[in-house]
C-alpha cells in the first residue's frame, strides 16, 4: 500500500529568479502538485505558494522524477511559456539507469500512449486510441546490469520516458510502477532525473538554457 512520505528538507530549491519565473530543482517523492486526497496536498507548487503567491504550473514531473521544473509568476509569462510548450520549442533532456543494454546505441520509440484505467496511474501502449508519443534515446554508458542513457522526449505525455523503456525492453531502475524484480530492487528510487531545459525568456526572448546534476 502507498504511503505518501515526502523530502522535508530542503523545503524547495531554487535555481533561478526573476520576476518573470521561476527554475527550481524537484526532489524524487515530492508531488510537483497536491494529489486528490487530503494526505496527498504536499507539493512543490503547494509549497512555492507559501512564499510566491502569484506562481503558476506551465508544466510537471512524476512524483519519483527529479530535476528541472519552471513556475512562471505572472500570468503574461504563463501564456508564453505555455505557447512554448504546444508549439514544442522547449527542449527538455533527461537522464536515466535502465536495466540491461539497447541493442542499439541511439534511436527513437514512437509508441502511442493511453491511461490504463484498470491499473490507475499506469499508462499502456494503445495503437487504437493512443495519442502520439515520441522520445529519442542515447546509451551514455553501458554496464553489466544497467546502462545510462539520455532521453529527449518530444511529446510530453504522462509516464511517457518510463513506459516507453519499459516497451523497448528496459525499465528504469527503481520504477515502481513498470519495473520487474530485478530492476526494482537495485535502487530505492527511480533513476529518472529532468537534468536539461532551454527555452525563451518571457520578456527578453534571450535563450535560457538550466542544467541539474544527476542526483544518482
Amino acid at each position: 500500500m502507498f504511503i505518501y512520505n515526502p523530502p522535508l528538507e530542503p523545503k524547495f530549491e531554487i535555481m533561478y529568479e526573476d520576476e518573470d519565473m521561476l527554475v527550481l530543482n524537484k526532489q524524487s517523492g515530492l508531488l510537483s502538485v497536491p494529489g486528490r486526497l487530503p494526505e496527498h496536498k504536499d507539493s512543490l507548487y503547494k509549497r512555492i505558494l507559501e512564499v510566491y503567491p502569484t506562481a503558476q504550473v506551465v508544466h510537471r514531473l512524476d512524483m519519483d522524477t527529479s530535476g528541472i521544473i519552471i513556475m512562471p509568476l505572472n500570468k503574461q509569462t504563463l501564456s508564453h511559456i505555455s505557447k512554448q510548450f504546444q508549439a514544442r520549442t522547449v527542449s527538455k533532456t533527461y537522464i536515466a539507469d535502465i536495466y540491461g543494454t539497447p541493442e542499439k546505441k541511439n534511436g527513437s520509440v514512437d509508441l502511442p500512449l493511453i491511461f490504463d484505467p484498470p491499473n490507475r496511474p499506469k499508462q499502456k501502449v494503445c495503437h487504437e486510441t493512443g495519442k502520439p508519443s515520441l522520445t529519442h534515446y542515447e546509451v551514455i554508458k553501458a554496464g553489466e546490469e544497467y546502462s545510462r542513457v539520455k532521453l529527449t522526449p518530444i511529446t510530453g505525455r504522462s509516464h511517457q520516458l518510463r513506459v516507453h523503456m519499459l516497451a523497448l525492453g528496459h525499465p528504469i531502475i527503481g520504477d515502481t510502477l513498470y519495473a520487474h524484480d530485478k530492476a526494482l530492487s537495485l535502487s530505492n528510487r527511480l533513476h529518472l532525473h529532468a537534468t536539461s531545459i532551454t527555452l525563451r525568456h518571457p520578456s527578453s526572448e534571450q535563450i535560457l538554457d538550466f542544467s541539474s546534476p544527476v542526483p544518482f
